[in-house]
C-alpha cells in the first residue's frame, strides 16, 4: 500500500526523471539538429542525467518499496550533472581551471577526408543572454535537484 510519504517520493522521483529526460532530449536536439558537437565535459554532465531519467521515470515503477531512496538518488544524480555543468561554467568564465586535456574527437561523415572535429571545454559554443549550454544546464539541473530535495524533505 502507498502511503502518502512513498507516493511523495515517487512522485518527486517521477518530477526529476522527468526534467532529466527534457535536459537529455534538448541536448540531443542541439547536436542533431543545430549540429553543435559536445565536448567531452558535455558527455559527462548527460550521463548523470541518463540515469536520472531512467531510475526517475522506469526504476521507481518497478522498484516502489525503494521509491525515497530511488528518489534521493535521482536528486543526487541532477545535482551532479549540475556541479560538473558548473564548474565547466567557471572554466568558460576563465574563473576555474580545466583538464588540459579536455577535448574529445568525434567520427566524421563516411567518406569524408576532413579530420573530427576537436572541441575544447572552456569554449562557450552556444550562447543565449550571454549564458552558455553549460550555464543553463547548471541551472536547471541544481534547481531540480533543489526543488527535488525540498519535495522530499517537507512535512
Amino acid at each position: 500500500m502507498m502511503t502518502p510519504r512513498s507516493l511523495r517520493a515517487e512522485r518527486t522521483a517521477q518530477f526529476v526523471g522527468a526534467v532529466s529526460l527534457a535536459l537529455i532530449l534538448g541536448a540531443l536536439g542541439f547536436q542533431y539538429l543545430i549540429h553543435l558537437v559536445p565536448c567531452e565535459m558535455c558527455h559527462w554532465q548527460r550521463w548523470p542525467l541518463i540515469a536520472a531519467a531512467v531510475i526517475g521515470l522506469i526504476g521507481v515503477q518497478v522498484l516502489q518499496k525503494n521509491a525515497r531512496l530511488l528518489a534521493a538518488l535521482c536528486v543526487l544524480l541532477a545535482a551532479l550533472s549540475g556541479g560538473i555543468a558548473l564548474y565547466q561554467t567557471g572554466m568558460q568564465l576563465g574563473i576555474l581551471p580545466g583538464p588540459a586535456a579536455c577535448t574529445v574527437a568525434h567520427a566524421y561523415v563516411m567518406g569524408s577526408n576532413a579530420p573530427p572535429p576537436e572541441v575544447s571545454c572552456n569554449v562557450v559554443t552556444w550562447s543565449l543572454f550571454g549564458l552558455s549550454l553549460a550555464a543553463y544546464n547548471a541551472i536547471f539541473s541544481l534547481g531540480t535537484a533543489v526543488i527535488g530535495a525540498f519535495m522530499l524533505v517537507r512535512k
